[in-house]
């Protein structure tokens, strides 16, 4: 092997582990923008058109697209006054593939909750984050978030760690 093989395979790991690491911060920065409510820092998370795609209690989906209605989701309301009462909305360390200008991540979320004196986990998911590389950086192209309450729908996006 060459010098010149050689750096280049090294570039090649190095822009690889450079794309890891801004992804990994990019949907660690998800929770604290959202539980901050700086709505339009965490809508420049998505690439333009982008969506978040998640269930409805009760049943049902919805998605959001970037930047708005996106947006919309974290002037709620229901949103603001569960940041008041003390929330941490929290992207567990997912599981990253990238190809090129295009990246895939599954994980957990979970989202705890004030109550009272005590913390409780509120909420728990699965989510496929979908990501391409856009002049500003990594931007997220759609979140598919699933409440993990045991459903068949639940259990294929946990699933798809075995393919991205």
């Amino acid at each position: 092997m060459t010098t010149e093989d050689r750096l280049a395979a090294l570039e090649k790991r190095l822009q690889a582990a450079e794309d890891h690491l801004e992804i990994i911060n990019l949907l660690s920065a998800y929770g604290p923008l959202a539980d901050s409510c700086c709505v339009k820092e965490a809508t420049e998370l998505w690439a333009e058109g982008g969506g978040y795609n998640y269930g409805l209690v009760g049943g049902g989906t919805r998605r959001l697209e970037a930047p708005e209605p996106l947006g919309g989701l974290w002037r709620q309301e229901g949103h603001i006054a569960l940041t008041k009462t003390g929330s941490a909305h929290m992207t567990v360390t997912p599981k990253v593939t990238v190809n090129g200008d295009e990246a895939q991540a599954v994980g957990y979320s979970v989202v705890i909750l004030r109550e009272g004196e005590r913390w409780i986990v509120w909420r728990a998911a699965v989510n496929h984050w979908t990501l391409t590389r856009t002049p500003q950086g990594w931007r997220v192209q759609e979140k598919f978030n699933r409440t993990l309450d045991g459903s068949d729908e639940s259990h294929e996006v946990m699933k798809r760690i075995m393919t991205t």
